[in-house]
């Protein structure tokens, strides 16, 4: 992992060096955008405005708009004169049980690494500290040019930062129901209590997977082997574009399993899940015949034309 931000935290008179880097990553495939017909890449210029010309990103700055239409132009220079302490220090502002803390709040978590051995012992004291309290330490930090509020806990031994919202950055949860008086019998709460506690368990995340991620992933396999790949244009991509082409990722997976490098039994496979059942069950693995996606994707293709 590369570290994205570098600086300290601030601990009473204790100030620790650390790393920070982002914690999380989702799985969502990446798409581009291409036009119907043949598959050509749909790029999009910075154009200003005014005059319809094209904008180098390096001249580009932020903007705020006032109510009038005009703006007040902002550079980086003026963003790195703004006085923020939080620049360089997670400024520790107190201690809170986590119960306290309404997951609503959290946004997204980062992990902190000491840096160097002047960083070591410091930061093994408060992450010993914060388990033997069991408490959340709430920081403030200044992530790009942004200050946000945070919290400080443990997992797993490392220090886990999670920007927070501010609290005018919720919204209230004004609905008209809350003013209605619902009439609710006892047998009925006895019964849904019932069921609550039928449903109970301890949370493992490795029982959950993302099934529309696994039938996407299927539903491109089938095209592939189908034959429904788009030549790639002649132009290719613009310098600096880093991201994975998908369909050559996908497409280089076919050829090492056509290749002996991964036999039919080792396809991915899929996961049914049922939403209408009151308990968890163990999925069945299968692997995915050539023949039935080949005809699934027969299928989708004649109901989108008669669609």
């Amino acid at each position: 992992m590369r570290a994205m931000w570098k600086g300290s935290v601030s601990f009473g008179l204790v100030n620790i060096p650390i790393k920070m880097y982002v914690a999380t990553h989702q799985h969502d495939v990446s798409f581009k955008q291409v036009r119907r017909t043949d598959g050509s890449r749909v790029r999009y210029r910075r154009v200003a405005e005014t005059d319809g010309e094209e904008v180098a990103y390096g001249d580009i700055a932020k903007g705020y708009e006032l109510d009038d239409g005009s703006m007040v132009v902002l550079t980086d220079d003026d963003f790195a004169e703004l006085p923020l302490p939080t620049k360089r220090t997670i400024e520790v502002l107190e201690f809170v049980p986590l119960d306290q803390l309404d997951p609503v709040y959290f946004n997204k978590s980062y992990y902190l690494e000491p840096e160097g051995a002047p960083g070591l012992k410091p930061y093994v004291l408060l992450r010993e500290a914060l388990n033997d309290s069991e408490m959340v330490a709430i920081v403030k930090i200044t992530i790009s040019t942004r200050e946000q509020l945070a919290a400080l806990r443990v997992r797993e031994d490392v220090l886990v930062l999670s920007t927070m919202l501010w609290p005018d950055e919720l919204r209230a949860a004004d609905f008209d129901f809350l003013d209605q008086d619902v009439s609710i019998r006892a047998q009925e709460q006895a019964m849904a209590n019932s069921l609550v506690t039928s449903m109970s368990g301890d949370f493992d995340p490795s029982e959950y997977t993302d099934d529309f991620a696994d039938a996407l992933k299927s539903m491109i396999d089938a095209k592939l082997e189908g034959g429904e790949v788009t030549p790639a244009a002649s132009t290719g991509d613009e310098p600096g574009d880093n991201v994975v082409d998908l369909m050559s990722a996908l497409q280089a997976s076919v050829d090492r399993a056509s290749s002996g490098a991964e036999s039919d039994d080792e396809k991915p496979e899929t996961k049914a899940a049922s939403t209408k059942k009151a308990t968890k069950k163990t999925t069945k693995k299968s692997s995915t015949k050539k023949s039935t996606a080949k005809k699934a994707t027969k299928k989708a293709s004649a109901g989108r034309r008669s669609a």
